[in-house]
């Protein structure tokens, strides 16, 4: 075979064998660039972004207020507000935010007659009970967003401040003559804080996890001010960010 035929034949199998390995080669340049496409987490935080969806929250209370449960749901808005502030490993971005809870329900337990110890003296009194139903506004949440290298998970804590209105006056107390609680009030603020973690499921779009410890309390905005000390209030979320 001469040299003409040898390089004809040398050119035909290149041009069999090259669409073999750059179709072989492609998945693995493919995989190996996921890492150029924008990391969801870092899309958000390069962004600044706005959040914004709905969430659902059970939570319950400890200590004297141990048999109190709670269902609460609604939607939350934040906002990123500043770039990357450097804190070892404290680092992260500030956000603002609030949230709107249309359903809020507290299941105690159902009216019954509670037996007081008072200077020496036992005696006997009508307490209120049964499910609360109310809503309540959070327009005070100041979160920080941790920095982090992961693609999907942003971890965060936050503390927040809110007032709730129940329809009937709350927490369950001693029952007033004409059978309405005699010392609590329809008002109550609610501290709390708590930290958790947004898991993206793709660019934009992730699913929230947190948990938070909130006070109740009427600030004696009725007779007096029994309160609910803590609860556990666990969240799940899905957010949307823009």
């Amino acid at each position: 075979m001469n040299r003409r035929a040898k390089f004809s034949l040398f050119v035909f199998c290149a041009a069999l064998v090259c669409p073999g390995l750059v179709s072989a080669q492609s998945p693995q340049a493919n995989a190996g660039g996921i890492h150029d496409t924008p990391s969801p987490v870092a899309e958000v935080r390069n962004g600044r972004s706005w959040e914004y969806g709905p969430f659902v929250n059970w939570g319950k209370g400890v200590g004297d207020r141990a048999d109190f449960q709670f269902l609460w749901s609604g939607v939350q808005l934040g906002k990123v507000l500043t770039p990357v502030i450097h804190a070892s490993i404290l680092s992260g971005q500030f956000e603002y935010g609030a949230n709107l809870m249309p359903l809020w329900l507290a299941f105690t337990p159902a009216p019954h007659t509670q037996t007081f110890l008072y200077q020496g003296q036992v005696y006997s009194q009508p307490m209120g009970g049964g499910t609360y139903t109310g809503l309540s506004l959070t327009p005070v949440i100041l979160r920080w967003n941790f920095r982090t290298e992961s693609r999907r998970f942003q971890p965060w804590f936050q503390g927040a401040g809110g007032l709730i209105y129940t329809t009937h006056k709350f927490p369950p107390d001693v029952l007033a003559p004409h059978g309405t609680a005699g010392g609590t009030s329809v008002w109550n603020f609610s501290p709390q804080g708590g930290l958790g973690i947004h898991y993206f499921l793709k660019s934009r779009r992730s699913i929230d996890l947190g948990v938070n410890a909130v006070h109740i309390s009427s600030a004696s905005l009725g007779d007096h001010n029994p309160g609910i000390n803590a609860s556990i209030q666990v969240q799940a979320g899905y957010t949307f960010w823009k």
